[in-house]
């Protein structure tokens, strides 16, 4: 029995260190877990998953604590908020940027590079004086290509330096291209003074003629078959032909360009478009020898705000209807727009024989400035005195000028109108038209010519040679096929 009580002594005893001993450490475990967890909620705004990581480094909060307004984020790139577009300098790809040597190649290898990648950047750096010759760039390309000109970039120095087997045609052409700005800080120099020399361009000849020779000379930019295009904010001059050329094209935004040359430099228009719709023109300023904008045959929908113009030959609609074609434009807006010292202010020109029709143009809040010429609708446009007046004509109807003031140069009426003697002119309306010699006495005699509209104010000088009414002439518009 003493033995018995003895053991049993024992058992209870180690029993109870057993016990005792456990108890202790799982209390020990616990409050190293609280201390570890207490440390994580501070670090990551009470993250519970962190409570359950052995590493003293709080882990990331989990996907689906989701983010608050103050977390910085990028929506586009969440794994690498620091990455930006990739840029493709044509320095890297071989160009000198020398001003003689030809970096054709290496723009052409920079182009395909970039054209692969999406919002891709290439790069005319703005040390560098880049000369290429013809070169057209080709897409389609991924979405988000940026052409960022913040150097120089010109082609050869006149015809003299044009390769033979280079167009004549454009220099730079953006062929079958979706979704691309060409934009930046620098220049694009046109080296046009030997091209505006040619013996077969109009000044060269006695009397304003032209003298044989060939007379192709090229556009300096010229985009085709692309759409949703941006222009902006470059320094485009001395272009040997037009500067800035749109046709077929549709979707272009334009904005905050200066395009300059000198007012006697010829065929030099500043942006031209032709088939080409949904276009915008604005804030921007063109000193040019030709037209300041010239919108052909196939246009609709352009919108053309706070442009200043001159020297020019203005903002023409035309020329349309050449041999006898057919020409249709629509819905041109130009607005809050100054022409300075200019041939032309408004103006609207048609070859007889053509056909289609010109409508729901508006022309408002225009300010001119010793410009002849300020508004005008001439269907009689011809180069030479051998055109004949032909039984069919491009029909002009459905025109608004409102709030057009300033100074014309008296050697010409500041308004003319001379329709066909077939397809008379239809709802003119003149609101607010106020134009008043730069210098010399008061022209008050307008022409007015098979013109049919309306003056909703008074209009200085008085334009009562436009007639009331519609003529029994024009026929239903569903006939002109625009």
């Amino acid at each position: 029995m003493g033995i018995s009580r003895i053991k049993l002594t024992l058992y209870i005893l180690i029993t109870l260190s057993v016990l005792f001993t456990d108890t202790t450490f799982a209390r020990t475990h616990y409050h190293k877990k609280q201390n570890r967890n207490h440390n994580q909620k501070g670090s990551n705004n009470g993250g519970e998953r962190g409570s359950e990581t052995p590493t003293i480094d709080p882990p990331p909060p989990s996907p689906d604590n989701g983010t608050v307004p103050s977390d910085p984020a990028d929506p586009t790139n969440p794994t690498e908020p620091n990455s930006g577009p990739c840029v493709f300098d044509v320095r890297s790809y071989g160009a000198v940027g020398d001003g003689s040597t030809d970096d054709k190649e290496a723009f052409q290898s920079a182009w395909k590079a970039a054209c692969a990648v999406e919002s891709a950047v290439l790069l005319v750096p703005s040390d560098g004086n880049f000369m290429i010759t013809a070169t057209t760039f080709s897409g389609p390309c991924q979405p988000g290509l940026v052409f960022q000109i913040d150097g120089v970039l010109q082609p050869p120095g006149g015809p003299d330096c044009w390769p033979e087997t280079d167009s004549k045609q454009q220099w730079l052409l953006f062929n079958q291209v979706e979704a691309l700005t060409v934009k930046g800080s620098g220049t694009i120099e046109g080296n046009g003074e030997d091209w505006w020399n040619l013996p077969c361009k109009p000044h060269k000849g006695p009397h304003g003629s032209t003298l044989p020779g060939p007379c192709d000379s090229p556009a300096l930019l010229r985009f085709f078959l692309s759409c949703k295009l941006t222009l902006k904010d470059l320094r485009i001059e001395n272009s040997p032909k037009f500067h800035v050329k749109f046709d077929n094209c549709e979707g272009v935004h334009i904005e905050g360009l200066s395009i300059n040359s000198p007012a006697l430099s010829p065929n030099t228009d500043g942006i031209h478009i032709e088939n080409t719709k949904s276009v915008g023109i604005y804030n921007s300023k063109i000193s040019n020898g030709d037209d300041c904008i010239s919108i052909g045959t196939g246009c609709s929908d352009v919108d053309i705000e706070n442009v200043t113009c001159g020297p020019s030959h203005g903002i023409s609609i035309g020329s349309l209807g050449v041999h006898n074609s057919q020409a249709c434009v629509a819905n041109i807006t130009v607005r809050n727009t100054v022409i300075r010292h200019s041939d032309n202010g408004v103006r609207i020109k048609t070859w007889q024989g053509g056909t289609g029709s010109v409508t729901g143009l508006t022309f408002d809040t225009i300010y001119m400035e010793d410009v002849r010429n300020c508004i005008i609708i001439d269907q009689y446009y011809c180069l030479s005195k051998s055109c004949m007046n032909q039984s069919t004509a491009v029909y002009v109807s459905d025109v608004v000028y409102n709030n057009i003031r300033g100074t014309y140069d008296v050697r010409s009426p500041p308004i003319h109108f001379a329709c066909s003697d077939s397809m008379p002119c239809t709802n003119i309306t003149m609101s607010e038209v106020e134009l008043l010699p730069f210098e010399g006495e008061l022209v008050d005699d307008p022409f007015c010519w098979n013109a049919y509209g309306v003056q909703q104010t008074l209009t200085i000088p008085p334009i009562t040679c436009l007639q009331d009414g519609e003529p029994e002439a024009v026929v239903e518009r569903a006939s002109f096929g625009c």
